[in-house]
């Protein structure tokens, strides 16, 4: 039976792209430089920080410019809203007794203001930085990490992911996952290995994935 679910946090919990996008393009304004919306989705979303900024801008510091963009990123949080359905798949999970976990590849003063934003900075038994580890994502490191402190092992565990790179790293850590379509499409979630893909947590495909899995589900709509 499984007894955990891990969440990424940007893109999953809440929607964040169209305010990542928005600092990028205000980083990247005064190099003369601007990314498409499509590139971002392929090449940014779910990324490392140091990787991204190697990339977009070679030749500076990748520390210095990742916490210039982060906090134009910051300045955005107010605007977020939790993903449909995720109060009640919650509550749910409190009812059981499940464990959970933020498994993201944000940086710690993001993670922390987001919650905060989204009320719900008590909620999760831990949160694992991968900034703080020495790979992130699509490493399964974080997983493994968050399935270690929760003291479960990979096959109690489902995980919600939005991208390429946190999908490969949920399962490469043994991790069923399901795909949310914030960024991406269905075929692309389930090409990088989703299970199933939803839009929101209240999904009646959800629900009977949890019902197979768990041998429940909540009323999320």
């Amino acid at each position: 039976m499984r007894t955990a679910l891990l969440f990424d946090l940007d893109g999953t919990l809440t929607d964040t792209d169209a305010l990542h996008f928005a600092a990028y393009g205000e980083l990247l304004a005064p190099f003369g430089k601007s990314i498409t919306l499509e590139t971002y989705k392929q090449r940014i979303m779910g990324a490392a920080n140091a990787a991204t900024m190697a990339w977009l801008l070679p030749g500076e510091d990748a520390e210095e410019m990742s916490q210039r963009k982060e906090r134009l990123f910051r300045a955005r949080v107010e605007e977020l809203k939790p993903t449909a359905g995720l109060g009640p798949l919650l509550a749910w999970a409190a009812m059981r007794g499940l464990r959970t976990a933020v498994v993201t590849n944000a940086m710690r003063p993001n993670t922390e203001l987001m919650l905060k934003a989204l009320k719900l900075d008590a909620r999760f038994d831990t949160i694992v930085i991968a900034d703080e580890l020495a790979r992130g994502k699509p490493d399964p490191l974080p997983y493994t990490t968050a399935l270690e402190r929760l003291g479960v092992s990979a096959s109690q565990a489902l995980a919600f992911e939005d991208s390429r790179a946190g999908i490969a790293a949920a399962v490469a850590a043994g991790v069923e996952t399901v795909g949310l379509t914030t960024g991406l499409d269905a075929a692309a979630l389930r090409a990088a290995g989703a299970r199933i893909a939803v839009a929101d947590f209240a999904n009646p495909q959800l629900s009977t994935l949890l019902a197979d899995a768990f041998g429940s589900a909540p009323a999320l709509h």
